[in-house]
């Protein structure tokens, strides 16, 4: 039903990102799932052709560079990670959870592995995100993780989604480039 309804913003997301810059409009990056199985997370793309595949946008040093104006503003507001909709009907993801890892973040991967959270699946949005997103450390967002994952419920997930909506709104926690 979610994708019924968002697909004419899709569309219009797909002119703009054809517009502003070559290349597709959907990006694919190799991620880490339940279990630890790997899968591929579709996010609109944001970021050049040649900009690096495997490296969290918040380590680069000249991402400013690499942004297109278009994917600058869809980061902003997290429509990016609309394409995401399809890994929760494809049963990879689902709406909250701890956000899947890269699958060469090992550090992350390893500090998670302390608290379980490689054990369930990784959502769109989750406790980490909404208590300070690309500003954690890694071993912050493993423990943020880590409650979340022992803390599982429904009324704990309806927190993260409605607090999840006002931290996009007021872009908090999204950090892009090398700055720490």
């Amino acid at each position: 039903m979610a994708v019924f309804v968002l697909w004419p913003i899709f569309l219009l997301i797909a002119l703009a990102i054809k517009m502003d810059s070559k290349g597709p409009v959907i990006f694919k990056q190799r991620r880490v799932g339940k279990k630890k199985n790997d899968f591929y997370i579709l996010k609109f793309r944001t970021m050049k052709t040649d900009a690096p595949q495997d490296m969290p946008t918040h380590m680069l040093k000249h991402h400013d560079r690499l942004i297109t104006k278009v994917g600058n503003f869809l980061r902003k507001t997290s429509l990016d990670e609309l394409p995401q909709i399809i890994n929760i009907l494809q049963g990879e993801m689902s709406i909250i959870g701890p956000r899947p890892a890269l699958w060469n973040q090992y550090d992350l991967i390893v500090e998670r592995d302390k608290y379980g959270v490689n054990d369930i699946r990784p959502g769109l949005t989750g406790w980490a995100q909404i208590n300070g997103r690309d500003e954690l450390s890694v071993i912050e967002k493993a423990k943020y993780d880590g409650e979340y994952a022992k803390t599982i419920s429904f009324a704990f997930d309806m927190k993260i989604f409605f607090r999840t909506i006002f931290k996009v709104v007021r872009s908090d926690g999204v950090r892009e480039g090398n700055s720490m």
